[in-house]
């Protein structure tokens, strides 16, 4: 289990809403230093609801939960910190600790070569990146288009052209990047098993037959919503039914 975060995050509010964040989240240190988890966990909180949402606060508040070993809310704010900031090793390692103490052991289906090749290339950049690169490459593309008509030599003219329709293939892969990114990451709603033990049924309502038992800080994607019930699918392909109230959507920033 590794530290605990005493970094500061750029805050672009108001400098009173700064300064009272800034003030909670130096008390939240203090009491977590002194063993009060519990109390730091108040004032982190009180940090979230003036509307501050950062990596920092979220794996801190991960630990005092970790520290009070609350397996749900612990498992919870490490990912809504890794959310923020994937790439954060530490983070994952304290993760990958949290996750020891669930009960729950389901594995992955395994991915194609090819899609497994597609998400790497994927996760390279944001879909915002890749949206931002494709409109580069056809303002490139267009550039090298109006070049080809005003040069003279052949040879420019020819590299001209080349360097627009080379530039039109990476827009057009880049934007296909982007539109996959984007619809992936609003498809994407993960959430955490809060209650300590659930039936999973398989209609939403309580008399349908049960499909699996799940129990607290397993991961689920939710895949619909009806009323008070939501549609989960586990990493294994396993789908089925369980109320609202039995999970936290990770997304609800």
């Amino acid at each position: 289990m590794k530290g605990y975060r005493f970094t500061y995050v750029l805050i672009f509010f108001s400098a009173f809403v700064f300064g009272q964040s800034e003030g909670l989240f130096d008390k939240g240190v203090a009491a977590y230093n002194d063993g009060k988890y519990s109390e730091a966990i108040g004032y982190y909180e009180d940090v979230i609801k003036s509307g501050v949402h950062s990596e920092a606060v979220y794996f801190n508040l991960g630990n005092c939960y970790y520290k009070l070993n609350q397996t749900a809310p612990s498992i919870y704010y490490y990912e809504k910190a890794l959310l923020l900031d994937p790439d954060d090793a530490e983070i994952e390692n304290n993760l990958a600790f949290a996750k020891q103490m669930i009960l729950d052991s389901i594995e992955e289906l395994p991915q194609t070569g090819l899609a497994r090749l597609s998400q790497n290339i994927s996760n390279v950049m944001t879909y915002e990146q890749w949206g931002m690169g494709s409109i580069i490459f056809i303002f490139l593309a267009v550039f090298s288009f109006i070049l080809y008509y005003f040069l003279s030599y052949s040879n420019y003219k020819r590299v001209a052209l080349i360097s627009s329709m080379v530039s039109v293939l990476l827009g057009i892969l880049f934007f296909a990047f982007a539109y996959s990114g984007q619809q992936s990451y609003f498809s994407d709603q993960p959430a955490i098993v809060f209650a300590e033990e659930i039936t999973v049924r398989s209609e939403p309502n309580r008399r349908s037959e049960p499909v699996f038992e799940l129990h607290e800080g397993t991961k689920v994607q939710v895949l619909d919503q009806l009323e008070d019930w939501h549609k989960i699918q586990l990493v294994n392909g396993q789908e089925g039914w369980l109320q609202v109230t039995d999970i936290r959507l990770l997304k609800d920033f």
